[in-house]
């Protein structure tokens, strides 16, 4: 491994940019995630085991600063999303918080200014992000979860809201992705009751898309981003953006909004490749164009 550029240890005491040279992999780390690109595929993985993970002030700048990195990136074409530990997420960091005393509002907007905008810069990002979630996933945890565009859950992982329980209201914005996922009803039992969901139940409910064996949510995150990273890119990360446009808007409005992005993908090289390939009988040639 040879290091290729680092940032001054005043600002940033565990950043690092690294080349694996055989595997061509990219390696960052930060302050509490790690960020990997392997080929097409950015592995990002939060990393503070010892603090359950949780939104911190330094978690959110993490997570904001990593999406940047991940939009500019035209080889990342998916990306995975696991966590060291027991625990996915567990939700605002309330030791960091109880500390700030009187300064509490002030931390909190400068915990979820960042936290937001990372969260709006990955939904509309025209890459899939992939979610595998081991243990807990709580508070702001589960807001994480719920942003993501897909989940894989291991077998004995549990989900809550917990916020009304520490007295907070959600954000995160799990108003807006979490409510469209499971309904209005759900949401507002999750919120209010602080119910724990198991992860069957999740499933069920919509909130993740996958459960399997807790040794095996790793693996099958990595495996899912790969698979979506090996697909036509225009067509998968506008594909995201099309579904999520369907939600916002009355039909005519996503109407022509899928027209606008089918006719443009049949403008790509790849659009006109996957007709050819399909009706030929072999398998499409992707270049990315």
């Amino acid at each position: 491994m040879s290091v290729v550029a680092a940032a001054p240890a005043a600002t940033r005491n565990l950043y690092l940019v690294a080349r694996v040279s055989a595997g061509q992999a990219w390696v960052m780390s930060y302050e509490t995630i790690t960020y990997t690109v392997e080929g097409n595929v950015g592995h990002l993985r939060l990393n503070r085991p010892n603090g359950a993970n949780a939104v911190s002030e330094a978690f959110a700048r993490d997570l904001r600063d990593v999406m940047i990195e991940i939009e500019f990136d035209d080889a990342v074409r998916a990306v995975s999303v696991t966590a060291e530990g027991k625990v996915f997420c567990a939700g605002g960091d309330l030791k960091e918080f109880h500390g700030m005393g009187a300064e509490l509002p002030k931390h909190g907007a400068k915990v979820v200014g960042p936290f937001h905008a990372a969260l709006y810069k990955m939904n509309r990002m025209t890459k899939p992000f992939v979610a595998g979630v081991r243990g807990a996933a709580g508070g702001a945890g589960l807001s994480l979860v719920g942003a993501f565009d897909l989940v894989i859950s291991g077998e004995s992982s549990k989900y809550t809201m917990a916020y009304t329980r520490a007295g907070m209201t959600p954000d995160g914005p799990s108003s807006y992705f979490i409510g469209r996922h499971i309904g209005l009803r759900r949401m507002l039992d999750l919120t209010l009751t602080n119910r724990v969901l198991d992860a069957a139940t999740a499933e069920s409910w919509g909130l993740v898309n996958r459960v399997v064996a807790d040794d095996e949510v790793d693996a099958a995150t990595a495996a899912m981003a790969a698979e979506l990273a090996a697909g036509a890119p225009f067509a998968t990360g506008h594909a995201k953006q099309v579904i999520y446009n369907g939600f916002e808007q009355p039909l005519e409005s996503a109407g022509e909004f899928e027209g606008v992005m089918i006719t443009n993908a049949m403008a790509t090289a790849d659009g006109q490749e996957g007709i050819a390939s399909f009706v030929e009988k072999r398998s499409p040639n992707w270049t990315g164009k």
